[in-house]
């Protein structure tokens, strides 16, 4: 079954939001090495329930928390969402040595992502 399994803060000033949850919860935050303005968020131990996040730079397009979920085909499931009343609202990205990524909206215009994970998507 897919599930939730990452979660993205939009923030207005990287540093102020980093520093606020490193400061508040403890999270190991940095700056991700990929091509946009992103930075990644441990928020606890592999072996203790939760899940792992980012900041990202708010934009016009995403201004609200986005939860991302792991799918096992993302072609499937683009599929499945526009065949029940949402819609893809970015291309099939590729990340590469990750997998491959596209944000959504459900029937009641909430954004989301899916993902599928390949460890050999160039």
């Amino acid at each position: 079954m897919p599930r939730v399994v990452h979660f993205e803060f939009p923030v207005d000033d990287p540093d102020r939001a980093t520093k606020f949850y490193q400061q508040v919860f403890g999270w190991e935050i940095s700056k991700w090495g990929g091509p946009m303005d992103y930075w990644l968020a441990g928020t606890g131990a592999k072996d203790a329930p939760g899940i792992n996040g980012a900041f990202m730079r708010r934009s016009q397009e995403f201004n609200q928390t986005v939860n991302t979920i792991d799918v096992p085909s993302l072609d499937e499931y683009m599929t499945k969402i526009t065949a029940s009343g949402g819609s893809v609202v970015s291309p099939r990205t590729t990340i590469p040595t990750i997998g491959y990524f596209a944000y959504c909206t459900d029937t009641e215009g909430n954004v989301f992502g899916i993902i599928q994970f390949d460890p050999s998507a160039k």
